[in-house]
C-alpha cells in the first residue's frame, strides 16, 4: 500500500476543505433526504441562485471531523465509487438522525404475583439475588439472565411487581488501562514495548505483528490499546467476524474492566445509534468491530488494530469494493495515525512490505504458555481411505480415540456448509440445480431443504426425482458438516459434539452459547467450517483433523495457494495451545505431494512464502502487479456477452496495461443475472485508477438490464 499513500493531501487540500462537514436534512423533489454540507469542488460550475433550496433541518450531531471526509473522498477515488455511496457507510446508524427514543428499565416494586410461572421465578431470583435490591434492570439483561422471553417481564410490570422506569442517557463505559496488567514473556514484553514506542513517537506507521498461534498477539497488542488510552486517544480494534468477538470481548473485559463499543450487523439499530453518537463525541473510547467500523466518525483516533489481517472477510464484495486492511493503513496515514496488522499467517502483501521496510515487523516465534506447535501429519487418501460411504480415515478415527481415552477435544474441520453438496439421480443422472444460480443446491437434513448459498433459493428435500419422477432413486455426494457430524455420531454414540456452522447457529447469541460450551470443555467432538479457524482458544484441544485438505486447493483463485495454507494453518493451529496438551494436526488429502501440503505439515512457512513471492513477482501478480476486475452481467447471455465483447473494444491501449477476457464467469448465472468477466493486468508502477478513468468515459451506455461493476484490487473470482 506504501504507493498508494503518496499523494500529498495537505497540499492537495484547500483552506476551505479544513471545515467540517454537518449532516443536514434536504428537499429533494417530494422527498426530504439526509444529507451532508460538502466543500464546493474547485471546477464546479455556478449555480442559479433560484435554483437553490433551503436546507430543512441542520441534526444536532457532531459534524464529521475533516479526515472522514478526507478518507471518504479517497475511498471514492481508489474504488471508482461515488462520493454518495462511501458516505452513506459512514452514516449508517439510521436512528441517529431521530429524536432519541426513551430507554426503559425494570426493578421490583411490588409482590410477586399470584400466578407464578417457572419462568416469572426465574426472573425473581435474579432481582432478589445479593446486591440487586433496587437495581433498575434493562429488559435484555435481565431476559437473558434468567432465560426467559420479554413477554414474561412485561407481564410482571403489568401485575404490579416490577415498576417501569426512565433510563437516563448513558455514556459508554470507560476501560481502564491498568485495571489487570498481565504478565507478559520476555518476547512479548520486548513487542508491547516496541508497539507502545511507537505510538508515543506519534504520527503514522504501521507495524506488523507476526507470531504464531498460540503467541500472545492480542496480549501484545492490548497494550497498545492501553498506552493509546493513557494518551487520550480513542482505539479501533477490528475483528474479521462477529463469531470473534465473544472470547475477544470477555478477554477484554478482564484486561480493561469493562467491555468496548461493539460494532457490527448483530447489534441493534437503537445500539448503532448510540454507538455512533459516543464514537462522535469520543465518549466511546475503544471501538471493536467489523470492517464497516473502519467508517465511524473517530472524533481524536490514535490507533488502529487489524486482527486476523490476512482473513479475506476484510474484502467488501459489493457496493463500494474495498479491502479493510488495506484501508485501515489509508486511513491511519491521513489521519497520522498508528496501525498495527496482527496474524499468525500474515498476507503476502504485509510480508513483502515488511520485507521492504514499509511495514515494521514483530515476530513472536514461539506460544506463550510454553507449549509446543501440534505435530502435523498428512494422511494420504489413496493409501488410507476412509471406509465406503465415510469421510473419517482410519489414521484419524484411531487419533481421536486416543484424544478422547485422555480426555481432551478433537475437531474436524471442513470448510462446507449442510450434510451434501450435490444430490443427484442415480436411476437418471439428473443434479439438482438452483434455477437462478449455476450451482447445485446444497442439502440440509436437518432442516429438510436443499437451497442455494448465494442466492438463497430453497425447496423442500424432493422424495422424487424433478426429471424422472423416480422415487428413492436421489442419492447426496460428498459431505458437508452435517454428513460428518452423522458419521461421528455413529462412531462414537454417547459423546458429546459441537457443530460450529453458520446455518446451524444462525444467531450471535446461539454461536457465542455453542463456543461457550467448546471451551469450557463440555463439548468433546467439534465439526465445524471456518468459523473455527479464526482465533479461538480451545483449552482441552488436543487433535484437529482437516478432513478435506484439497477443497480451497481445487478453485481458480491466483490466492489459491496462500488461502489454503493460511486456513490449514489456523485451524490446525487450534490445537495444543495449552501447556500439557500435547497437540496433534492431521490433515486428509490426495495430494500429499502438493507444494501447500508439503509446506503445512514441515512447518515450513518462510519456505511457503519465498516460493509464493517468487511466482508472483514472475507472474507480475500482487502485490508485485496490479489487477482490476470488470463484470458485467444481464438478464439475458446474449446481452450481457455482447456488451462484454463491446467494453473490450472500448478499452484504451495502454503500454504495461493488459485487459484479458472477456470470459464467461466461473459462476456464469448468479441471482438471475449472466456474468461475464474481463480482468484488467498493469505493472505496479502504473495508474490504474486513471486507466479505469478513461476507460469509463469510452465504455458503451449501460441499457436495460445490463450491469457493469468494476473491482480494484479483486480478491474473488468466480
Amino acid at each position: 500500500m506504501a504507493d498508494l499513500l503518496g499523494e500529498d493531501f495537505e497540499t492537495a487540500t484547500s483552506a476551505a476543505q479544513a471545515r467540517t462537514t454537518v449532516p443536514v436534512l434536504l428537499p429533494i423533489g417530494p422527498r426530504k433526504e439526509i444529507g451532508v454540507v460538502w466543500e464546493r469542488a474547485p471546477n464546479a460550475k455556478p449555480v442559479d441562485p433560484r435554483k437553490l433550496k433551503t436546507i430543512v433541518e441542520r441534526f444536532d450531531l457532531p459534524p464529521l471531523p475533516d479526515v472522514s471526509r478526507r478518507f471518504a473522498e479517497w475511498v471514492a477515488r481508489y474504488t471508482l465509487s461515488p462520493r454518495g455511496m462511501v458516505l452513506k457507510m459512514m452514516m449508517s446508524a439510521g436512528d441517529v438522525f431521530s429524536p432519541d427514543a426513551p430507554r426503559w428499565g425494570y426493578r421490583l416494586a411490588g409482590p410477586p404475583p399470584a400466578r407464578l410461572t417457572p419462568g416469572r421465578k426465574r426472573v425473581l431470583e435474579v432481582a432478589s439475588e445479593v446486591g440487586a435490591a433496587g437495581v433498575i434492570w434493562q429488559k435484555s439483561d435481565l431476559a437473558n439472565r434468567a432465560g426467559v422471553s420479554y413477554g414474561v417481564i412485561d407481564g410482571l410490570a403489568e401485575a404490579g411487581t416490577f415498576q417501569r422506569v426512565e433510563l437516563p442517557r448513558t455514556t459508554p463505559p470507560q476501560p481502564a488501562p491498568d485495571h489487570a496488567p498481565p504478565t507478559l514473556s520476555e518476547g512479548q514484553s520486548y513487542a508491547a514495548h516496541s508497539l507502545c514506542e511507537t505510538l508515543n513517537a506519534g504520527g503514522f506507521s504501521v507495524s506488523l505483528i507476526d507470531g504464531v498461534t498460540g503467541s500472545g498477539k492480542t496480549e501484545v497488542y492490548f497494550e497498545a490499546v492501553a498506552e493509546a488510552l493513557r494518551l487520550g486517544r480513542q482505539v479501533l480494534i477490528m475483528l474479521p467476524e462477529i463469531a470473534l468477538t465473544g472470547q475477544f470481548l470477555s478477554r477484554f473485559e478482564r484486561r480493561f474492566g469493562c467491555r468496548p463499543t461493539e460494532w457490527h450487523s448483530s447489534i441493534s439499530p437503537g445500539e448503532r445509534a448510540r454507538s455512533w453518537r459516543a464514537v462522535a463525541e469520543g465518549e466511546a473510547r475503544v471501538v471493536a468491530g467489523a470492517r464497516s467500523a473502519l467508517f465511524l466518525p473517530y472524533r481524536d483516533l490514535g490507533l488502529i488494530v487489524v486482527d486476523e489481517e490476512h482473513d479475506n472477510a476484510f474484502k467488501q464484495e459489493d457496493n463500494v469494493r474495498y479491502h479493510a486492511r488495506d484501508m485501515a493503513v489509508v486511513r491511519g496515514s491521513l489521519g497520522k495515525n498508528a496501525v498495527m496488522l496482527a496474524s499468525a499467517t500474515p498476507s503476502l502483501e504485509s510480508v513483502v512490505n515488511a520485507q521492504n521496510g514499509r511495514y515494521r515487523q514483530i515476530v513472536l516465534p514461539q506460544r506463550y504458555s510454553g507449549a509446543q506447535m501440534p505435530e502435523l501429519t498428512a494422511i494420504d487418501l489413496r493409501a488410507t481411505p476412509p471406509e465406503r460411504g465415510r469421510w473419517i480415515a482410519p489414521p484419524l478415527v484411531e487419533a481421536i480415540n486416543e484424544t478422547l481415552e485422555r480426555g481432551q477435544q478433537s475437531l474436524l474441520f471442513l470448510n462446507r456448509r449442510g450434510y451434501a453438496p450435490l444430490t443427484i439421480c442415480r436411476k437418471c443422472g439428473h443434479r439438482i440445480e438452483c434455477p437462478q444460480c449455476s450451482v447445485t443446491l446444497v442439502e440440509h437434513r436437518h432442516r429438510a431443504e436443499i437451497t442455494c448459498h448465494h442466492c438463497g433459493f430453497t425447496l423442500p428435500s424432493p422424495k422424487l426425482c424433478p426429471k424422472c419422477e423416480n422415487e428413492g432413486t436421489l442419492v447426496p455426494c460428498g459431505p458437508g458438516v452435517e454428513r460428518v457430524a452423522e458419521e461421528v455420531a455413529e462412531r462414537w454414540p454417547g459423546v458429546e459434539t459441537a457443530i460450529l456452522s453458520s446455518d446451524l447457529v444462525p444467531t450471535l447469541k446461539a454461536l457465542r452459547e455453542v463456543i461457550g460450551r467448546v471451551a469450557s470443555g463440555e463439548a468433546r467432538i467439534i465439526i465445524g467450517t471456518q468459523l473455527v479457524a479464526k482465533g479461538h482458544h480451545f483449552p482441552l484441544l488436543a487433535t484437529v483433523g482437516v478432513v478435506d485438505g484439497d477443497l480451497s486447493l481445487a478453485s481458480g483463485d491466483p490466492r489459491a495457494a496462500e488461502r489454503t495454507f493460511q486456513l490449514l494453518s489456523q485451524v490446525t493451529g487450534r490445537a495444543g495451545r495449552e501447556d500439557g496438551v500435547k497437540g496433534l494436526g492431521l490433515v486428509q488429502t490426495h495430494l500429499p505431494e502438493h507444494p501447500v501440503m508439503q509446506a503445512i505439515v514441515a512447518g515450513d512457512r518462510d519456505e511457503f512464502l519465498r516460493r509464493e513471492i517468487e511466482f508472483r513477482r514472475e507472474a507480475g501478480m500482487p502485490p508485485f502487479g496490479r489487477l482490476a476486475g470488470v463484470i458485467v452481467s444481464a438478464k439475458t447471455k446474449p446481452e450481457a456477452e455482447h456488451h462484454a465483447k463491446a467494453l473490450a473494444v472500448a478499452a484504451p491501449r495502454a503500454e504495461k496495461v493488459a485487459v484479458l477476457g472477456p470470459a464467461e464467469a466461473p459462476l456464469a448465472l448468479i441471482r438471475g443475472r449472466y456474468r461475464y468477466r474481463l480482468m484488467v493486468k498493469a505493472a505496479r508502477e502504473v495508474d490504474m485508477q486513471a486507466y479505469l478513468r478513461e476507460w469509463l468515459t469510452r465504455m458503451p451506455p449501460e441499457k436495460g438490464s445490463l450491469r457493469v461493476v468494476l473491482d480494484v484490487d479483486p480478491y474473488g473470482f468466480m
